[in-house]
C-alpha cells in the first residue's frame, strides 16, 4: 500500500471479497488485508532473469535457499493458475521454461515493429541460459548480443520512420495544498524495496 492515495487504495482492497497476497515480508500494510497469505522467496533466493530500466537482462542465481515455506514468483503464479483451472497454460517446471516462451512471445508477429525483441534468445538450451551473460534488448538477427542504444540508426517505431513530439498543456494537480493539508507529498522509494 505504498502507492499514491494509499487511503483509497486500503478502502478498496477492503472492498475486494478474497485479497491474495505474495510477499517476502510477513507483516507489511498489504500484507495485513490479505485473506490469503503466500510466502514468496526474497531478492537473493530468486532464480530467474532480471531486466532492469535500460533494457539489461541479467541471470539471476539464488544466494541462499529459501527461506521457510517461501516459492519463487513464478511458481506461486503458476500453482495459482493451475487452481483455477488453467494448469495446461502454467505448467512450468524451471524459470528457463518461461525465459524460452518469454523470447519466443517477443517475436510474434514483431518484424521490427517493437523495440521489445528477444527471440534469438527463444532456442537457448538449459546450459545457455544457466550462461546467459547480461545483455540489452532488443537481441536480433542484426544485434545477436543486443542493443546498447536505441534509435542509433535514427530509425523510429512511427509511420513516418521519423520521432514525433507531441505537446502537452501542463495541468495543475487536482489536489492543492489548503489549510488542512498544507503539504506536497510525493511517495518515496528506498533501494531494496519498490514497486510494492
Amino acid at each position: 500500500v505504498s502507492l499514491p492515495n494509499a487511503d483509497q487504495v486500503v478502502r478498496s482492497l477492503k472492498q475486494c471479497p478474497l485479497v491474495v497476497v505474495s510477499d517476502c515480508m510477513a507483516h507489511t500494510d498489504t500484507v495485513a488485508l490479505a485473506n490469503v497469505r503466500l510466502p514468496a522467496t526474497g531478492w537473493s533466493e530468486e532464480n530467474g532473469t532480471v531486466t532492469n530500466s535500460e533494457r539489461r537482462i541479467s541471470r539471476q542465481r539464488s544466494l541462499l535457499p529459501p527461506s521457510g515455506e517461501a516459492k519463487p514468483d513464478w511458481w506461486i503464479i503458476s500453482e495459482v493458475a493451475k487452481r483455477m483451472g488453467y494448469e495446461q497454460a502454467f505448467s512450468y517446471d524451471h524459470p528457463y521454461e518461461i525465459f524460452k516462451e518469454h523470447a519466443e512471445l517477443s517475436g510474434f508477429e514483431n518484424n521490427g515493429s517493437r523495440a521489445f525483441d528477444i527471440s534469438q534468445l527463444q532456442d537457448l538450451d538449459l546450459k545457455s541460459y544457466d550462461a546467459l551473460k547480461p545483455q540489452q534488448w532488443p537481441v536480433t538477427d542484426a544485434a545477436p548480443y543486443g542493443t546498447a542504444r536505441l534509435f542509433a540508426d535514427g530509425k523510429f517505431f512511427t509511420p513516418s520512420g521519423k520521432a514525433q513530439f507531441i505537446t502537452v498543456d501542463p495541468h495543475d494537480p487536482l489536489q492543492q495544498p489548503c489549510d488542512e493539508m498544507p503539504f506536497v507529498m510525493n511517495t518515496g522509494r528506498i533501494r531494496d524495496q519498490w514497486h510494492t
